[in-house]
């Protein structure tokens, strides 16, 4: 790996999480700056929202309004022609904050959250996937995830890939017509089940932290592993057909496929995601990566 080519996206981020390609650009969140941008493939960004709570996931209904995810106070953002409401309030079913999310071809999006009070230092607890159908209704989809994170549709919008960050897995389930999810099971299992009731416990049993994903046309999901400085492309099943690090020692959050082709491979980099430690500064970038094989599927 060591004649990899990365190219600096943007620099300045204090901490950039779910990024996507849709019309011709990349977008990302940033944490600790509270922005949504559009970033020119050449680089430079465009500021599109501040959200006060901090962003996270993003999606876009089949009207081109775009959805962002507000985590501290549970709420689902609706930017239409430059205003912003309300999509969907979920304080109700979060244990912790609202986190990222994949919306589909018909406008539903699939949120997850921490389940618990992870920067405030709080006890593991599991978490659920909620359902926020296009007219706002919010059902949860489904329960008893170790940090559902990263998530996929695969390009017949009948398979939803969740990757658990504290569950060394990806879980997979079929969408129904309707939007509820059933045949549950594990997608990829990349170490043992995680058992303990605190953060330092889980850490060291965790063999991979999945974190933002982007599935690719062979049906193989690209993934940060939040706590290893690297992305994994993942087979259904577990097997890890390819790996890069992270550039300059660098963590990585975050990842998308993209670009023209769909085969440029952005991934969000910092040094770590604790927010005392990279609220203060911009030492944040986005960085790409060109790899074989295009994107697929949602987002």
């Amino acid at each position: 790996m060591g004649d990899r080519q990365f190219r600096t996206v943007l620099e300045g981020g204090s901490y950039f999480e779910g990024p996507r390609w849709h019309d011709g650009a990349w977008w990302a969140s940033d944490f600790y700056r509270r922005t949504v941008s559009r970033v020119r493939p050449e680089g430079g960004e465009d500021v599109v929202l501040e959200v006060e709570n901090q962003p996270s996931g993003l999606g876009w209904l089949p009207d081109g309004s775009l959805l962002v995810v507000s985590m501290k106070d549970h709420r689902l953002l609706r930017v239409s022609d430059g205003d912003v409401t309300t999509h969907a309030d979920l304080s109700d079913v979060c244990g912790g904050h609202l986190n990222d999310m994949v919306v589909d071809a018909s406008g539903r999006a699939f949120v997850g959250d921490f389940g618990f009070d992870l920067m405030g230092g709080g006890a593991p607890a599991e978490a659920s996937v909620k359902r926020v159908d296009p007219d706002g209704t919010v059902t949860v989809a489904a329960e008893g995830l170790k940090f559902p994170n990263g998530s996929v549709i695969t390009p017949d919008g009948g398979t939803l890939i969740v990757g658990e960050t504290w569950g060394n897995r990806f879980t997979a389930f079929d969408i129904a017509a309707d939007g509820s999810l059933t045949n549950r099971r594990v997608w990829a299992e990349l170490g043992p089940e995680p058992v303990g009731g605190s953060v330092e416990e889980l850490i060291g049993q965790v063999v991979v932290a999945p974190d933002g994903c982007t599935l690719d046309a062979e049906g193989h999901v690209w993934v940060a592993d939040g706590l290893n400085s690297r992305v994994l492309r993942v087979a259904q099943g577990g097997s890890i057909v390819d790996e890069i690090a992270a550039p300059d020692g660098m963590g990585v959050f975050a990842c998308a496929l993209g670009g023209d082709d769909g085969r440029t491979l952005l991934l969000c980099c910092a040094p770590d995601f604790y927010e005392h430690t990279r609220a203060p500064v911009r030492e944040a970038v986005l960085v790409s990566t060109e790899v074989d094989v295009p994107h697929a599927g949602l987002p």
